[in-house]
């Protein structure tokens, strides 16, 4: 299982080579039968509004709450001369495969 965010044109815009890089995954992934899914970053803040957090600052204490073993890996508020904290790509992580996960249920039920 292949869970990527979607760089696609019409997902989220990113520098080319990681646009390269994450076709270049996925289509691995197809060549070898695995199963990939790719979402925007639009897709994960509207699955996670009902929690009031419009920032991913917000959507990391969110992700702390359900997974409390990443509760010490939440890094403190930036100020807007800092740059994102290194460890926000575990949340950004987190957060697509939480969406994966939500509507692998929801299509079930």
């Amino acid at each position: 299982m292949l869970v990527i965010q979607d760089t696609s044109e019409q997902g989220t815009r990113r520098a080319q080579w990681i646009s390269k890089l994450n076709a270049s995954i996925a289509g691995l992934a197809k060549d070898r039968a695995i199963p990939a899914f790719a979402y925007s970053r639009d897709q994960v803040r509207h699955a996670f509004e009902c929690y009031g957090r419009p920032n991913k600052q917000g959507l990391a204490g969110v992700i702390a709450k359900h997974i409390p073993a990443f509760e010490q890996y939440v890094p403190p508020p930036r100020k807007p001369w800092m740059s994102e904290d290194r460890r926000m790509g575990l949340f950004d992580a987190a957060a697509l495969a939480l969406l994966f996960f939500w509507s692998m249920n929801s299509s079930l039920g």
